[in-house]
């Protein structure tokens, strides 16, 4: 296949993904907008992790909520665990990797706080060991994954939110998640500053 065509192909996948995800992640992004801005309402704060690709888009959603998405307001409270390179190697090293997480909400998160978990599979060890120990301290989780979503979809509980991207490419899926994660940000913004209909 001549290579514009395999491009052309990726944008009509993508394009076709993102069709597919509107309906049936659009009530699941305004729920998991609620629960934040409940969580913010009542002086708690946000916290959110993944690996490689889910590692940037934990900072990203972070630091969206303390800075600004596309409006103006004061910053929110907001943790991306995967920033801290300093934590992160040392709890890989003195105890294991799949807990750089779990640690770090055990030692961060407080009853009422929120984690956003993000995973393509639903299935890495340290964003599953984070969600567990965030449901052990009281902390509501949004998990953000893809494929059939994996141990995290089999660990949902009724306070947390389930959000899997309809995609089995590994791209197709970070190109959800980061959509979704921008329409997150948005919902958020719009019942924060009253401009929800």
């Amino acid at each position: 296949m001549p290579l514009h065509e395999r491009i052309h192909d990726h944008f009509q996948s993508a394009a076709q993904t993102a069709a597919d995800s509107a309906e049936r992640l659009a009530p699941g992004i305004e729920q998991a907008a609620r629960l934040v801005v409940q969580a913010l309402a009542e002086g708690n704060k946000l916290l959110a992790c993944g690996n490689g690709g889910s590692a940037a888009d934990a900072q990203h959603f972070a630091s969206a909520m303390i800075n600004r998405f596309e409006q103006e307001r004061p910053g929110l409270a907001a943790i991306a665990l995967t920033a801290d390179t300093a934590t992160l190697t040392s709890i890989a090293n003195d105890y294991a990797y799949d807990q750089i997480f779990a640690r770090q909400v055990k030692a961060l998160g407080q009853p009422g706080d929120v984690l956003l978990a993000i995973s393509t599979s639903g299935n890495s060890p340290s964003v599953v060991l984070a969600a567990q120990a965030a449901r052990a301290r009281g902390i509501h989780v949004i998990a953000l994954t893809g494929r059939s979503g994996g141990t995290l979809a089999e660990q949902m509980t009724d306070d947390d939110v389930f959000l899997c991207a309809p995609a089995e490419s590994t791209a197709r899926i970070q190109e959800i998640h980061l959509l979704a994660i921008h329409c997150l940000c948005d919902a958020v913004d719009s019942v924060l500053l009253g401009v929800e209909e």
